[in-house]
């Protein structure tokens, strides 16, 4: 590689690009080819929890499906369903291995839910939110593979067991992307990531209090609206002309929402 100059992955894209083998020089965990703006992305952010020890983390979009695709190749598919009901469906640790195969359901338009019962976690909340369809898919498959009838779980193992699965995926993705902040994450990191993830996507933060089944708005307010996923932070950076190093973004006015009720006397995170 002589004559190819040392590239750093704050180097604007246009350069990169200009830049012989340069898709060589930066390492795959730090490299986002977004369709949208075609941007570098940062890595996972995190924060010191306020009264206790340890570390919150956020994932970024890439790395939530770098954990997805390692537990897919190593763990069993009931367990990356686990997962998946965490990452993509904001489901809290106890509520993984508790919800049942008829707890899949469809809206009028044929979308896929799952259904989050009173009596589970924190008990006063029942919800419904939204999964992929390809969760959906794969909840159908492993029914009809394992002969699961509707009132069995879809999850049969416990909540640390999938936490165990959660933290040999990052033991593995630390290793392999040199990234200490890997040996922070746990389960409600994934669940933190996916209300920050559709906050960033314009869903309406009562939509998303209604999802995650957050009653609290002071809570919801204090822990999500006031974070940022990697992305964000990335293209909020990329304002600045001094930090940018490249073109202005163009940016669209942010519409403001109403504020819900903080009267309510609801639940926590």
């Amino acid at each position: 590689m002589s004559g190819i100059p040392p590239i750093s992955v704050r180097s604007p894209l246009k350069t990169l690009l200009k830049t012989p083998n340069w898709a060589a020089l930066i390492p795959l965990s730090v490299l986002q080819m977004n369709n949208a703006d075609s941007r570098v992305e940062l890595p996972m952010r995190m924060k010191p929890y306020p009264d206790r020890d340890g570390k919150r983390v956020w994932l970024s979009k890439r790395e939530l499906q770098m954990l997805i695709d390692d537990i897919n190749n190593h763990e069993t598919l009931e367990k990356e369903i686990g997962v998946k009901l965490a990452a993509r469906a904001g489901l809290r640790r106890k509520e993984l291995a508790n919800v049942k195969v008829k707890d899949l359901v469809e809206d009028e338009k044929g979308h896929p839910r799952i259904r989050v019962w009173e009596g589970v976690a924190k008990k006063e909340h029942y919800r419904e939110p939204p999964i992929p369809h390809e969760l959906a898919t794969q909840i159908d498959s492993l029914a009809r593979v394992q002969g699961l009838d509707p009132n069995d779980e879809i999850v049969s193992v416990s909540d640390r067991t999938i936490f165990r699965v959660v933290r040999r995926a990052c033991d593995r993705l630390e290793e392999e992307t040199n990234d200490e902040g890997w040996s922070r994450v746990d389960v409600h990191d994934l669940r933190r990531s996916w209300a920050t993830h559709v906050l960033a996507d314009g869903v309406l933060p009562s939509v998303v209090m209604e999802w995650g089944g957050w009653k609290n708005w002071e809570t919801f307010r204090k822990h999500y609206l006031g974070e940022f996923s990697p992305e964000v932070l990335e293209r909020e950076r990329e304002k600045v002309d001094f930090l940018a190093e490249g073109d202005a973004i163009e940016t669209e006015p942010v519409s403001h929402t109403v504020v819900p009720d903080s009267s309510a006397n609801y639940a926590g995170d």
